[in-house]
């Protein structure tokens, strides 16, 4: 499980006048996601209407931090006030147990 053990969790609630485009924020992110060496997994969610989630794995804390210091994020971050209700809750986690195809 060792390129797993890291991960963050952020939950992103949308201006409910922004849904759309906070989950094409999403989608195109992708491929920024795809270019981090470090991160082992990266799912982007939709948790509801307008509830939307990040949730991401990396071998270590070293990863885990370029990636908060990474392109999605800054970008994130820059159009928080734009697109969403308040800045994203996220919490850096510890993953226990993992199985990968």
């Amino acid at each position: 499980m060792s390129d797993s053990e890291y991960a963050l969790q952020a939950r992103l609630e949308a201006k409910p006048e922004k849904t759309d485009e906070v989950a094409e924020f999403l989608e195109g992110a992708l491929p920024a996601a795809e270019a981090e060496e470090q991160t082992t997994t990266w799912f982007a969610l939709r948790l509801d209407e307008t509830t939307f989630g990040i949730f991401d794995t990396f071998p270590d804390e070293a990863g885990r931090q370029a990636h908060l210091d990474g392109e999605i994020a800054a970008e994130l971050m820059d159009r928080a006030d734009e697109l969403l209700v308040e800045n994203p809750q996220i919490d850096e986690i510890d993953v226990l147990a993992a199985k990968h195809s």
